[in-house]
């Protein structure tokens, strides 16, 4: 990364993180990607945040020494939906932000809602693994990131039909395979410090 970028993160992030602080969640700032891990020995889960195995969070997890709850393990769809209900009563969630701003409030956008509904209530702890390339000037430009980039590229993952996945663009659609469903927007945690946030000096996820 350019040195003066890498500065620059770091200041936005201390104004970012002082937002947080004021929303009653903890902030964090990592260096390199490799700083950005969890204490061991809690059950786990995740949200199938593309930072946390970029970082290589989620192969950390899934071998070491943690009641690992992953949805990717199941072997139907039956097993799938149960391991998502188990995520609600884990120590640790593990997710990403769509985007944050400047200010500290999260967007995240969802199809099933499985990671919002975990982010917002659900498990002790929620561990938000952010790089700097996920923060915007305020809550507008958010939904803006979330919609037309996030969406578009996350739509790419998956085996649907959607304008987005055909196009690159947003098309404000209804598909029946839409994965624009639910928008949660955190501008406060009730419980204090449950809310955790890494901000990665680097550019992961979407």
């Amino acid at each position: 990364m350019n040195e003066n970028r890498a500065v620059r993160n770091k200041k936005l992030a201390e104004k970012v993180i002082k937002g947080l602080k004021s929303r009653h969640m903890e902030g964090f700032f990592a260096e390199t990607k490799e700083e950005a891990l969890i204490p061991e020995g809690s059950s786990v889960s995740w949200g199938g945040t593309m930072s946390a195995a970029e970082i290589g969070l989620t192969q950390v997890l899934s071998t070491g020494n943690y009641n690992f709850i992953d949805r990717n393990g199941a072997s139907t769809p039956e097993e799938k939906r149960q391991r998502e209900i188990e995520a609600y009563g884990c120590d640790y969630f593990i997710a990403s932000s769509n985007a944050i701003t400047e200010d500290g409030i999260l967007v995240n956008l969802d199809g099933n809602a499985n990671r919002v509904s975990c982010i917002a209530y659900g498990p002790s702890h929620v561990v938000m693994i952010i790089g700097m390339n996920k923060v915007v000037s305020d809550v507008d430009a958010a939904v803006e990131r979330t919609r037309h980039e996030a969406a578009p590229i996350n739509s790419q993952r998956f085996d649907i039909d959607t304008p987005c996945k055909q196009t690159g663009s947003c098309a404000n659609c209804k598909s029946p395979q839409s994965i624009c469903c639910q928008l949660l927007i955190t501008r406060l945690e009730m419980h204090p410090d449950r809310m955790k946030v890494i901000l990665v000096n680097d550019d992961l996820g979407f």
